[in-house]
């Protein structure tokens, strides 16, 4: 089984047992977390592709590392004016072992009665229909005729024309 997920910007193609670097994330080394922007599933022929997300699909990891990425280093220099500027940089990064991905069909849903009902009781007086019949048509208080005769400028005059 695969997922793709999302953090940090990035997307992700993880399996159970990879280990990803990504962007810095809140916790302490051995502490679960879980990826819940997770944008397609696959296992086998079988994928489920969500729009944007696929619904009740999570990703867990646990994080093995609070470390720093590579060092960068920015220079900027315009020939023959005498600006050289350099400047380095080091992303911090997060090292999360992937442990398990959970569909919905791995989940367990609780078992609901036939007595609690999930949609509200509605009774016959309480539609939601409105009242308005045919007959009660709503007429504009203009024609269409009269809204471009007030919506149109003002005649020019010769006088103002040089």
């Amino acid at each position: 089984m695969y997922a793709v997920v999302t953090t940090g910007g990035r997307q992700y193609r993880v399996s159970p047992g990879d280990t990803i670097d990504v962007e810095k994330l809140t916790g302490a080394v051995g502490d679960a977390v879980a990826l819940t922007n997770v944008h397609l599933v696959g296992q086998g022929a079988e994928v489920m592709i969500g729009a944007p997300v696929v619904a009740g699909v999570r990703v867990e990891a646990q994080i093995t590392a609070q470390k720093r990425g590579k060092k960068i280093i920015i220079f900027k220099h315009r020939r023959r004016k005498g600006y050289r500027r350099k400047q380095g940089h080091r992303q911090s990064l997060t090292s999360l072992k992937i442990t398990a991905i959970y569909s919905p069909e791995q989940s367990i849903e609780p078992d609901v009665s036939p007595e609690q009902s999930i949609e509200p009781d509605v009774s016959p007086e309480q539609s939601i229909e409105p009242d308005a019949s045919p007959e009660q048509s709503i007429e504009p208080d203009a024609s269409p005729e009269q809204s471009i005769e007030r919506d149109a400028p003002p005649p020019l005059s010769g006088e103002g024309i040089a």
